[in-house]
């Protein structure tokens, strides 16, 4: 009785493959069927499609420190591209269902934190240098030194701060929040709307897409992002058709002379691997720093989905491990290497993966679904430059909020955790740096440590960062004392 009882509690074995397709991506083997990948590849697509919208507004919204812009139509093509080729790439050489495009934070710091201390080939030279970084930690085994090193608290602190960074990015994009002129001689340094209260078709919109952006993630909506963003771009160029709108910012909505156009790959190859380190003011320190705050956001934010994505796929392993995990991390190396190469900024895995996931995807097939409609969007760049920023911001919002849920991870009743982690978080969107955070929380976490006579608690990989952003945080008077300047 009891070897009945054992044998219905076991799980059945999985059936046979059917092909050779089958058999390479260990469709059966996983449980899933050929229906269910192609579902989740097209849930993938839907639902992290956005950034083919965002992406372009928040690197073409920016300018490098000699005043030029990309141009959004290249900017567009290359994020299409870099998405198309690597989430297929890690369809086949990782056998995950895990896409990858241009990560929102890291895009950010390359636009508001790197890009106006230089050009933005300089800029994209760094991503393509931290990006190798990145394949060298994985092929010398270092991916597990460097985890140790930093404290979940602060990886989970990081992901919040940049969250709300990216939050204040979209309220400010869309006009919702304004600096106050200094000519006004008031304290406060922001207020809302241009004149202190909102005001304008434009602002309307945004308004409107956040309420409905915000209602669509509480009903769990897949592909609420990219439904927002849609609708309200609708709603803008028929606002903008019928009513007198004196400047919409960036990106007019207006409905284009032609919907497919052939791809603009002005960009690719557009960047310089070494040059910022000859960028006149800025100097060797702030560009070392620069680089490690780009490989410990895109390295742990990687190390987070992937293991989240493998976990809710049900196919860790019993140690908890990821299968092929050093090829999945080598191929995310190289994803951010050639979203630097293209301009698109550092490609990255993306945690909305899990739609697809929650569709049945268990395999690399679904990459090649998502990958090929990534692929197809090349074609209809036209389309997706009509976006006003006001239809896209409330998905800056929506997702500074997404990454503010790891807030309730952090410990907070423990000081020594708690004090790094808000000054982390606190920092980033107050002084408009997400290197500053890093450095913020660092220093802090090491300081506590040592005031508590726990110093040898912290790894020496951290007190080496700590002592680098400590100069980072003094570099003026550093410079005056070693008559740099």
């Amino acid at each position: 009785m009891a070897d009945t009882q054992q044998a219905a509690d076991r799980p059945s074995p999985p059936p046979p493959a059917a092909n050779g397709v089958d058999r390479f991506f260990k469709i059966s083997e996983r449980r899933s069927t050929l229906g269910r990948e192609i579902r989740g590849g097209f849930a993938t697509f839907f639902t992290m499609a956005y950034i083919l919208v965002l992406n372009p507004i928040i690197l073409g919204s920016a300018e490098d420190k000699y005043g030029q812009h990309l141009d959004a139509v290249q900017l567009t093509t290359a994020t299409a591209l870099v998405a198309a080729v690597m989430t297929v790439v890690m369809g086949v050489g990782g056998n995950l269902p895990v896409a990858l495009a241009a990560g929102l934070g890291l895009n950010a710091v390359v636009a508001f934190q790197i890009a106006p201390l230089m050009s933005w080939a300089d800029a994209m030279g760094l991503i393509v240098l931290e990006g190798l970084l990145i394949c060298v930690l994985v092929v010398t085994g270092l991916r597990e030194a460097v985890m140790h090193a930093i404290p979940q608290s602060l990886k989970q602190a990081i992901s919040v701060g940049i969250g709300l960074f990216i939050a204040l990015i979209g309220f400010v994009d869309a006009g919702f929040v304004s600096r106050i002129p200094d000519a006004a001689n008031t304290t406060v340094p922001v207020q809302l709307g241009g004149t202190g209260t909102l005001s304008g078709w434009p602002v309307l919109v945004f308004c409107l897409g956040v309420l409905l952006t915000v209602g669509l993630l509480a009903r769990k909506v897949k592909g609420a992002i990219l439904i927002s963003i849609v609708t309200m771009t609708v709603v803008a160029i028929l606002v903008n058709s019928a009513a007198d709108i004196r400047s919409w910012g960036l990106t007019t909505p207006e409905w284009p002379d032609k919907v497919v156009d052939s791809p603009d790959f002005g960009l690719l190859g557009e960047f310089s691997l070494f040059g910022a380190f000859d960028e006149p003011g800025v100097g060797v320190i702030t560009v070392v720093l620069l680089v490690f705050t780009l490989i410990l956001s895109d390295f742990f934010d990687t190390m987070g989905t992937v293991v989240g994505i493998s976990a809710e796929a049900g196919l860790l392993d019993e140690e908890g491990r990821v299968p092929g995990l050093s090829r999945v991390l080598l191929i995310d190396g190289a994803a951010a290497v050639a979203g630097g190469a293209a301009s698109a900024s550092s490609a990255t895995s993306y945690i909305e993966s899990a739609a697809g996931v929650g569709e049945g995807s268990r395999t690399g097939f679904s990459n090649l679904v998502t990958g090929g409609l990534f692929a197809l969007a090349l074609l209809f760049t036209p389309l997706l430059t009509i976006v006003p920023l006001q239809a896209a911001a409330p998905a800056l919002v929506a997702v500074g909020f997404l990454m503010m849920t790891q807030v309730k991870h952090i410990d907070w009743d423990r000081y020594e955790i708690a004090i790094p982690a808000f000054l982390t978080i606190a920092v980033m969107p107050f002084t408009y740096s997400i290197t500053n955070g890093i450095g913020a929380g660092f220093i802090a976490y090491a300081l506590i440590k040592t005031v508590l006579g726990r110093a040898k608690d912290v790894h020496w990989l951290l007190w080496g960062a700590a002592a680098l952003f400590l100069v980072y945080f003094a570099i003026d008077p550093v410079e005056q004392v070693l008559g740099v300047r």
